[in-house]
């Protein structure tokens, strides 16, 4: 069976996954430095998102450097229906906390009189943007990782 570029336990996966990382890190990082984030549901869910994402992410990682370590990727339908499952549910999460974040500081800037300051709506417009890039890299991974599944 030739190698899917981006499936699970390639050089590629690994990048995939090191970028949801850190994309969802600096999303968390960027909502995280404001101590008013928690007055807004949206923002709410984008910071127990990415919680889960960073993890999820992170563990998928480490299993692809041992993948790739190893020359040996781990290919078993039943773990990878369980991964792509889980990339599928927390990719439709990051998807609608990213909007969310992205309606709600929009709305905050464009309401008569803007209701938060320059400084902390600029924060929120990144961290909406980090999680629409962990997102994109998330939906990228879960899909090359479901073409790979009919072949397994």
């Amino acid at each position: 069976m030739d190698e899917l570029p981006g499936a699970l336990g390639t050089s590629a996966s690994l990048s995939l996954r090191m970028g949801q990382t850190v994309f969802s890190s600096a999303a968390l990082l960027f909502m995280c430095l404001d101590v008013e984030f928690y007055s807004y549901t949206a923002f709410c869910f984008l910071v127990t998102v990415m919680g889960l994402v960073i993890p999820w992410s992170l563990t998928l990682a480490l299993v692809d450097a041992f993948s790739v370590l190893v020359k040996r990727p781990l290919r078993q339908p039943g773990i990878m229906l369980v991964i792509i499952i889980g990339d599928w549910v927390l990719s439709l999460l990051s998807l609608a906390a990213a909007c969310s974040t992205a309606g709600v500081t929009d709305l905050l800037l464009n309401i008569n009189g803007s209701h938060c300051l320059a400084r902390l709506c600029s924060r929120y417009q990144l961290s909406a943007a980090m999680a629409f890039l962990s997102w994109f890299l998330s939906l990228a991974s879960s899909l090359f990782n479901l073409w790979l599944l009919p072949s397994l």
